[in-house]
């Protein structure tokens, strides 16, 4: 089977998370800034959209090299094999990033390699005029840092955040895809309970469920490379075989929601809804200061507010207080809140077991980790 080279890109922080979860699907991985590369055959495409969490694209790329010039950058890219990928009616948008290198001018270097890539795809197909450009879409990104070009094609089309479960959202919504990253962070398991007292619209929770029954997260979308030639149509029926071969749709789960403001329980049950999960989650709509724990070896996973905005910060540190007063009750559950608030343990009442640096889109956060004391339940 033709082997291709993938990169699974990764938001900051998360490149450890998304290469285990390469791992575990069978590929050997280089971890970079950023991005996770490893070869594979042409069946990792469908596989590695379906099943990945924590990855925001799934790229393959057509090739890596200097360039200083756009000489250098149009010879490079013409020398590629596009004609393997891209077919005669192929639609390829060509779009770009250009960090610390001489070529800085981004839309110079969309064209130019657009260019090139025409020049070689009207060479292998013997066209005189241009690219019709009429059929299925291959988007080409060239990505220039420190002087070296790296030249892709997104096999994901729509980030892998958009499961296709989200039907609404509050201001701030958390990323799937990070949501997922705070789930698998921990090492919280689908027999014991877990409580979002944060949940908006209930993206942690949902994640979560879906990771107790072993669900892939691209069950129930579209990807642009499922119209591509050389991957065969019996490569996604089996990866779609797979996801359905493993999901354990009986594993029973006590996952539970609570958001003090009742348009976002709304929200968040409609979410669980959309993505198949109605029956799995628990919504409440309460404060924190209500949270009963009922059971022992349990994960409070969440997201609070982080009291960024004048007038806030004073309500973030109650709300962080409330918590920890409650929790310090139940010393067999982990907590693992994700804040930019940097008085947190402060205010929480108590140091955190680990913390690890994350970012919320562009916000710079804190992982606080406090790992529970597992008892021994018959």
């Amino acid at each position: 089977m033709r082997h291709v080279r993938l990169i699974a890109t990764a938001a900051m922080g998360l490149e450890s998370v998304v290469a285990e979860e390469v791992k575990q699907l069978g590929y050997e991985v280089e971890v970079e800034n950023g991005r996770v590369i490893f070869d594979a055959p042409v069946s990792a495409i469908p596989r590695c959209n379906l099943w990945l969490r924590s990855a925001d694209r799934v790229k393959l790329l057509v090739g890596r090299f200097t360039a200083e010039t756009f000489d250098e950058l149009f010879e490079s890219t013409k020398a590629l094999p596009w004609e393997e990928y891209i077919t005669e009616e192929g639609q390829f948008p060509v779009s770009g990033k250009s960090v610390k290198s001489k070529l800085y001018s981004v839309p110079d270097c969309q064209s130019i390699v657009k260019k090139a890539i025409a020049e070689r795809l009207k060479l292998k197909y013997g066209m005189a005029t241009k690219m019709p450009e009429t059929g299925e879409l291959y988007k080409v990104e060239v990505a220039l840092h420190k002087d070296t070009a790296l030249l892709t094609l997104d096999t994901s089309g729509a980030g892998l955040h958009k499961r296709g479960y989200r039907v609404g959202q509050g201001e701030a919504p958390l990323k799937e895809t990070l949501a997922a990253a705070l789930v698998m962070l921990t090492n919280w398991r689908p027999d014991y309970p877990l409580i979002d007292p944060f949940c908006g619209s209930g993206t942690i929770a949902i994640e979560a469920a879906l990771i107790g029954q072993n669900i892939a997260p691209g069950f129930n979308r579209e990807f642009d490379s499922e119209q591509w030639n050389f991957i065969r149509q019996k490569h996604w029926e089996d990866a779609f075989e797979e996801v359905e071969d493993k999901a354990d749709y009986d594993q029973k789960l006590d996952i539970t929601g609570s958001d003090i403001d009742h348009s976002m329980i709304k929200i968040a049950n409609d979410n669980a809804v959309e993505a198949g999960l109605a029956d799995l989650i628990t919504w409440k709509q309460m404060q924190v200061s209500d949270l009963f724990i009922r059971r022992e070896n349990g994960y409070i996973i969440g997201n609070p507010p982080y009291g960024q905005r004048l007038g806030d910060q004073e309500e973030a540190a109650t709300l962080y207080q409330q918590l920890g007063n409650i929790m310090k009750d139940h010393p067999s559950w982990s907590v693992y809140i994700m804040t930019a608030h940097e008085q947190f343990e402060k205010h929480y009442g108590q140091k955190a077991t680990k913390k690890r640096k994350l970012f919320n889109g562009f916000i710079k956060t804190d992982y606080y980790q406090y790992f529970g004391r597992k008892v021994h339940v018959e």
